[in-house]
Protein backbone atom coordinates (compact mmCIF):
# COMPACT_ATOMS: atom_id res chain seq x y z
CA UNK A 1 0.00 0.00 0.00
CA UNK A 2 2.87 2.84 0.67
CA UNK A 3 3.36 2.61 -3.11
CA UNK A 4 0.10 4.07 -4.10
CA UNK A 5 0.78 7.48 -5.21
CA UNK A 6 -1.80 10.11 -3.73
CA UNK A 7 -1.95 13.46 -5.93
CA UNK A 8 -2.52 16.34 -3.13
CA UNK A 9 -3.12 19.80 -5.55
CA UNK A 10 -2.70 22.78 -3.61
CA UNK A 11 -2.76 23.20 -0.22
CA UNK A 12 -4.99 21.23 2.44
CA UNK A 13 -5.16 20.92 6.09
CA UNK A 14 -2.15 19.26 7.64
CA UNK A 15 -3.22 16.34 9.42
CA UNK A 16 -4.44 14.75 5.64
CA UNK A 17 -0.51 14.93 4.76
CA UNK A 18 0.63 13.68 8.24
CA UNK A 19 -1.81 10.76 7.65
CA UNK A 20 -1.15 10.03 3.92
CA UNK A 21 2.20 10.35 4.42
CA UNK A 22 2.20 7.25 6.29
CA UNK A 23 0.78 4.75 4.29
CA UNK A 24 1.14 6.78 0.30
CA UNK A 25 3.41 8.32 -1.55
CA UNK A 26 2.09 11.33 -1.59
CA UNK A 27 2.64 13.78 -4.94
CA UNK A 28 2.18 17.13 -3.80
CA UNK A 29 2.02 19.87 -6.93
CA UNK A 30 0.17 23.49 -7.19
CA UNK A 31 -2.95 24.13 -8.60
CA UNK A 32 -2.67 25.41 -11.89
CA UNK A 33 -4.91 24.68 -15.24
CA UNK A 34 -2.77 21.81 -15.56
CA UNK A 35 -1.37 19.92 -13.42
CA UNK A 36 2.36 19.58 -13.31
CA UNK A 37 3.20 16.15 -13.60
CA UNK A 38 5.34 13.98 -16.40
CA UNK A 39 3.80 11.10 -17.73
CA UNK A 40 5.16 8.14 -15.59
CA UNK A 41 4.22 9.95 -12.19
CA UNK A 42 0.45 11.02 -13.62
CA UNK A 43 -0.21 7.09 -14.85
CA UNK A 44 0.45 5.94 -10.97
CA UNK A 45 -1.68 8.54 -9.21
CA UNK A 46 -4.47 6.12 -7.96
CA UNK A 47 -6.12 8.89 -5.38
CA UNK A 48 -6.34 12.06 -4.45
CA UNK A 49 -6.79 14.74 -1.74
CA UNK A 50 -8.13 17.79 -2.74
CA UNK A 51 -9.41 21.18 -1.06
CA UNK A 52 -11.41 23.26 -3.65
CA UNK A 53 -11.67 22.51 -7.18
CA UNK A 54 -11.20 19.23 -9.44
CA UNK A 55 -11.88 19.90 -12.93
CA UNK A 56 -12.07 17.31 -15.24
CA UNK A 57 -9.21 18.05 -16.95
CA UNK A 58 -7.04 16.88 -14.37
CA UNK A 59 -9.00 13.88 -14.07
CA UNK A 60 -7.98 13.21 -17.80
CA UNK A 61 -4.70 13.42 -17.20
CA UNK A 62 -5.00 10.85 -14.40
CA UNK A 63 -5.50 7.26 -16.47
CA UNK A 64 -5.88 5.15 -13.29
CA UNK A 65 -7.18 7.59 -10.87
CA UNK A 66 -10.04 5.81 -9.08
CA UNK A 67 -10.57 7.97 -5.92
CA UNK A 68 -11.25 11.59 -5.06
CA UNK A 69 -11.35 12.92 -1.39
CA UNK A 70 -12.83 16.61 -1.27
CA UNK A 71 -12.51 18.27 2.08
CA UNK A 72 -15.56 19.91 3.01
CA UNK A 73 -19.11 19.13 2.87
CA UNK A 74 -19.87 21.02 -0.34
CA UNK A 75 -18.29 19.72 -3.42
CA UNK A 76 -19.44 21.71 -6.30
CA UNK A 77 -15.91 22.14 -7.35
CA UNK A 78 -15.46 18.59 -8.25
CA UNK A 79 -16.41 17.87 -11.54
CA UNK A 80 -18.51 14.99 -10.16
CA UNK A 81 -20.18 14.19 -13.89
CA UNK A 82 -17.08 13.74 -15.45
CA UNK A 83 -16.18 11.57 -12.29
CA UNK A 84 -18.72 9.52 -12.54
CA UNK A 85 -18.21 9.22 -16.70
CA UNK A 86 -14.63 7.89 -16.12
CA UNK A 87 -15.77 5.63 -13.08
CA UNK A 88 -14.20 7.68 -10.43
CA UNK A 89 -15.58 7.95 -6.73
CA UNK A 90 -15.80 11.10 -5.18
CA UNK A 91 -15.81 11.70 -1.29
CA UNK A 92 -16.87 14.58 1.30
CA UNK A 93 -17.26 15.19 4.81
CA UNK A 94 -20.67 15.43 5.78
CA UNK A 95 -21.82 15.24 9.64
CA UNK A 96 -18.51 16.02 11.43
CA UNK A 97 -19.29 19.34 10.95
CA UNK A 98 -22.64 19.61 11.09
CA UNK A 99 -22.95 20.61 14.73
CA UNK A 100 -20.37 23.26 14.35
CA UNK A 101 -22.12 25.05 11.40
CA UNK A 102 -25.77 24.56 13.41
CA UNK A 103 -24.06 26.76 16.11
CA UNK A 104 -23.01 29.13 14.06
CA UNK A 105 -26.28 29.50 12.30
CA UNK A 106 -27.50 30.47 15.74
CA UNK A 107 -25.22 32.44 17.23
CA UNK A 108 -25.35 34.53 13.87
CA UNK A 109 -28.64 34.61 14.29
CA UNK A 110 -28.61 36.07 18.17
CA UNK A 111 -25.87 38.31 16.74
CA UNK A 112 -27.82 40.07 13.97
CA UNK A 113 -31.00 40.14 16.06
CA UNK A 114 -29.46 41.32 19.30
CA UNK A 115 -26.84 44.09 17.72
CA UNK A 116 -24.45 42.18 19.48
CA UNK A 117 -21.25 42.47 17.78
CA UNK A 118 -22.25 46.41 17.55
CA UNK A 119 -22.78 46.66 21.32
CA UNK A 120 -19.38 45.08 22.20
CA UNK A 121 -17.42 47.49 19.67
CA UNK A 122 -19.97 51.00 21.18
CA UNK A 123 -18.44 49.32 25.04
CA UNK A 124 -14.95 49.04 23.86
CA UNK A 125 -14.94 52.19 22.14
CA UNK A 126 -15.57 53.94 25.97
CA UNK A 127 -19.16 55.15 24.85
CA UNK A 128 -20.16 53.00 28.37
CA UNK A 129 -19.78 55.99 30.79
CA UNK A 130 -22.19 57.07 33.36
CA UNK A 131 -25.35 58.24 32.46
CA UNK A 132 -25.03 56.10 28.77
CA UNK A 133 -26.67 52.86 27.60
CA UNK A 134 -26.24 51.26 24.73
CA UNK A 135 -29.60 52.27 22.46
CA UNK A 136 -32.26 48.95 22.35
CA UNK A 137 -31.95 46.44 19.79
CA UNK A 138 -35.23 46.98 17.65
CA UNK A 139 -35.14 43.34 16.76
CA UNK A 140 -35.95 40.52 19.48
CA UNK A 141 -35.99 36.78 18.57
CA UNK A 142 -38.95 36.12 21.06
CA UNK A 143 -41.77 35.25 18.54
CA UNK A 144 -40.73 34.97 15.06
CA UNK A 145 -41.33 32.51 12.78
CA UNK A 146 -38.45 31.15 11.63
CA UNK A 147 -37.92 29.71 8.09
CA UNK A 148 -34.93 27.10 6.41
CA UNK A 149 -34.62 27.27 3.18
CA UNK A 150 -32.80 23.59 2.99
CA UNK A 151 -33.75 21.05 5.52
CA UNK A 152 -31.03 18.36 5.15
CA UNK A 153 -28.36 16.99 7.78
CA UNK A 154 -27.13 21.01 8.87
CA UNK A 155 -30.69 22.13 8.31
CA UNK A 156 -31.83 19.82 10.62
CA UNK A 157 -29.62 20.50 13.21
CA UNK A 158 -30.26 23.95 12.94
CA UNK A 159 -34.08 23.01 13.80
CA UNK A 160 -33.22 21.51 16.43
CA UNK A 161 -31.23 23.93 18.29
CA UNK A 162 -34.24 26.93 17.13
CA UNK A 163 -36.70 24.84 19.24
CA UNK A 164 -35.64 25.77 22.59
CA UNK A 165 -36.06 29.18 21.86
CA UNK A 166 -39.77 28.81 21.12
CA UNK A 167 -39.82 29.96 17.92
CA UNK A 168 -42.29 29.05 14.74
CA UNK A 169 -40.40 26.54 12.59
CA UNK A 170 -40.91 26.33 8.77
CA UNK A 171 -38.85 25.04 5.56
CA UNK A 172 -38.70 24.71 1.76
CA UNK A 173 -36.88 22.58 0.63
CA UNK A 174 -37.70 20.65 -3.11
CA UNK A 175 -38.99 17.60 -1.47
CA UNK A 176 -41.50 17.38 1.18
CA UNK A 177 -40.56 15.73 4.84
CA UNK A 178 -43.77 14.17 5.88
CA UNK A 179 -42.19 12.70 8.76
CA UNK A 180 -41.01 16.25 10.00
CA UNK A 181 -43.52 18.36 11.99
CA UNK A 182 -43.00 21.64 10.98
CA UNK A 183 -44.57 23.54 7.91
CA UNK A 184 -43.46 23.15 4.62
CA UNK A 185 -43.92 25.11 1.81
CA UNK A 186 -43.78 24.14 -1.85
CA UNK A 187 -41.62 27.59 -2.52
CA UNK A 188 -39.35 29.27 -1.83
CA UNK A 189 -41.46 32.62 -2.25
CA UNK A 190 -44.62 30.78 -0.14
CA UNK A 191 -42.12 30.70 2.67
CA UNK A 192 -40.85 34.37 2.61
CA UNK A 193 -44.27 35.50 2.34
CA UNK A 194 -45.06 33.36 5.95
CA UNK A 195 -41.67 33.81 8.14
CA UNK A 196 -40.24 36.54 9.32
CA UNK A 197 -36.77 34.97 9.37
CA UNK A 198 -35.13 32.91 7.26
CA UNK A 199 -32.03 31.19 6.94
CA UNK A 200 -30.14 30.13 3.60
CA UNK A 201 -28.54 26.73 4.16
CA UNK A 202 -28.47 24.84 0.46
CA UNK A 203 -25.87 23.86 -1.60
CA UNK A 204 -24.74 25.29 -4.32
CA UNK A 205 -26.15 23.81 -7.58
CA UNK A 206 -28.04 25.52 -10.70
CA UNK A 207 -31.03 25.81 -9.13
CA UNK A 208 -30.16 27.82 -5.95
CA UNK A 209 -28.29 30.37 -7.76
CA UNK A 210 -29.46 33.82 -6.71
CA UNK A 211 -32.67 32.67 -5.48
CA UNK A 212 -33.05 34.96 -2.70
CA UNK A 213 -33.41 37.95 -4.74
CA UNK A 214 -35.32 40.94 -4.59
CA UNK A 215 -38.88 39.52 -4.20
CA UNK A 216 -37.96 37.15 -1.50
CA UNK A 217 -36.28 39.72 0.41
CA UNK A 218 -39.11 41.93 0.10
CA UNK A 219 -41.47 39.27 0.97
CA UNK A 220 -39.74 39.00 4.45
CA UNK A 221 -40.23 42.49 4.82
CA UNK A 222 -39.03 45.36 6.67
CA UNK A 223 -39.00 43.47 10.00
CA UNK A 224 -37.12 40.44 8.47
CA UNK A 225 -33.73 38.21 8.97
CA UNK A 226 -31.68 36.51 6.45
CA UNK A 227 -29.44 34.58 7.86
CA UNK A 228 -26.70 32.46 5.09
CA UNK A 229 -24.42 30.06 6.32
CA UNK A 230 -24.84 27.91 3.01
CA UNK A 231 -23.48 29.62 -0.16
CA UNK A 232 -23.29 32.79 -1.05
CA UNK A 233 -24.10 31.74 -4.83
CA UNK A 234 -27.89 31.51 -3.43
CA UNK A 235 -27.75 35.74 -2.33
CA UNK A 236 -28.03 38.36 -5.36
CA UNK A 237 -26.02 40.75 -3.46
CA UNK A 238 -26.73 43.63 -5.04
CA UNK A 239 -30.74 43.11 -3.80
CA UNK A 240 -29.39 42.24 -0.25
CA UNK A 241 -27.62 45.68 -0.56
CA UNK A 242 -30.38 47.17 -1.51
CA UNK A 243 -32.82 45.95 0.59
CA UNK A 244 -31.10 46.49 3.97
CA UNK A 245 -30.17 50.09 2.84
CA UNK A 246 -33.81 50.89 1.70
CA UNK A 247 -35.26 49.39 4.82
CA UNK A 248 -37.41 46.51 2.99
CA UNK A 249 -35.51 44.26 4.79
CA UNK A 250 -34.55 44.76 8.66
CA UNK A 251 -31.10 43.05 8.82
CA UNK A 252 -28.73 40.02 7.74
CA UNK A 253 -26.47 38.02 9.14
CA UNK A 254 -23.75 36.23 6.55
CA UNK A 255 -21.16 33.89 6.84
CA UNK A 256 -20.73 33.29 2.94
CA UNK A 257 -20.20 35.88 0.18
CA UNK A 258 -21.03 35.33 -3.81
CA UNK A 259 -17.20 36.21 -4.64
CA UNK A 260 -15.27 35.74 -1.42
CA UNK A 261 -13.54 36.50 -0.07
CA UNK A 262 -14.22 39.36 -1.95
CA UNK A 263 -17.13 41.09 -0.06
CA UNK A 264 -19.39 44.12 -1.40
CA UNK A 265 -17.94 46.98 0.13
CA UNK A 266 -21.41 48.53 1.09
CA UNK A 267 -21.75 45.84 3.34
CA UNK A 268 -19.38 47.53 5.32
CA UNK A 269 -20.61 50.42 5.92
CA UNK A 270 -24.54 49.16 6.57
CA UNK A 271 -25.30 48.94 10.68
CA UNK A 272 -27.57 46.39 10.00
CA UNK A 273 -25.76 43.43 8.42
CA UNK A 274 -23.26 41.32 10.69
CA UNK A 275 -20.40 39.73 8.69
CA UNK A 276 -18.37 36.44 9.40
CA UNK A 277 -15.37 35.40 7.03
CA UNK A 278 -16.76 31.65 6.14
CA UNK A 279 -15.88 30.66 9.77
CA UNK A 280 -19.13 27.92 10.63
CA UNK A 281 -16.70 25.11 10.56
CA UNK A 282 -13.51 26.34 11.67
CA UNK A 283 -12.49 25.66 14.68
CA UNK A 284 -9.94 23.01 15.28
CA UNK A 285 -12.03 19.78 16.59
CA UNK A 286 -13.97 20.54 13.68
CA UNK A 287 -11.56 21.10 10.75
CA UNK A 288 -9.19 17.81 12.47
CA UNK A 289 -12.66 15.57 12.30
CA UNK A 290 -12.63 16.72 8.53
CA UNK A 291 -9.31 16.02 8.21
CA UNK A 292 -9.16 12.77 9.03
CA UNK A 293 -12.52 12.07 7.09
CA UNK A 294 -10.80 12.73 3.87
CA UNK A 295 -7.52 10.30 4.98
CA UNK A 296 -10.07 7.61 5.96
CA UNK A 297 -11.75 7.94 2.67
CA UNK A 298 -9.13 7.28 1.15
CA UNK A 299 -7.26 4.29 3.51
CA UNK A 300 -11.06 2.31 3.39
CA UNK A 301 -10.93 2.87 -0.24
CA UNK A 302 -7.75 0.76 -0.80
CA UNK A 303 -7.74 -0.99 1.56
CA UNK A 304 -11.55 -2.62 1.67
CA UNK A 305 -12.38 -1.27 -1.65
CA UNK A 306 -15.09 1.31 -0.82
CA UNK A 307 -15.37 4.54 0.96
CA UNK A 308 -17.28 5.56 3.83
CA UNK A 309 -18.61 8.84 2.39
CA UNK A 310 -18.87 8.90 -1.33
CA UNK A 311 -21.19 11.30 -2.59
CA UNK A 312 -24.43 10.19 -4.53
CA UNK A 313 -23.38 11.36 -7.70
CA UNK A 314 -21.00 8.97 -8.33
CA UNK A 315 -20.13 5.67 -7.96
CA UNK A 316 -19.53 4.10 -4.26
CA UNK A 317 -17.49 1.16 -5.97
CA UNK A 318 -16.38 -0.62 -9.01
Amino acid sequence: MSRIAILVPGKIHERVLATLKDRFEVVAVEKSETLELDAETANRIRGAAVSGAFPGSWMDQLPSLEVIASFGVGYDAVDVRHAAEKGVVVTNTPDVLNDEVADTAIGLLLNTVRELPRAENWLREGHWTPGSAYPLSRFSLKGRHVGLYGLGRIGQEIAKRLEPFKVKISYHTRTNHPDIAYDYHPTLKGLADAVDTLIAIVPKTPHTHKTIDAEILSALGPDGILINVGRGWTVDEAALVWALKSGALGAAGLDVFYGEPVVPAELFSLPNAVLLPHVASASIPTRNAMADLVAANLIEWFEKGRPLTAVPETPSAR
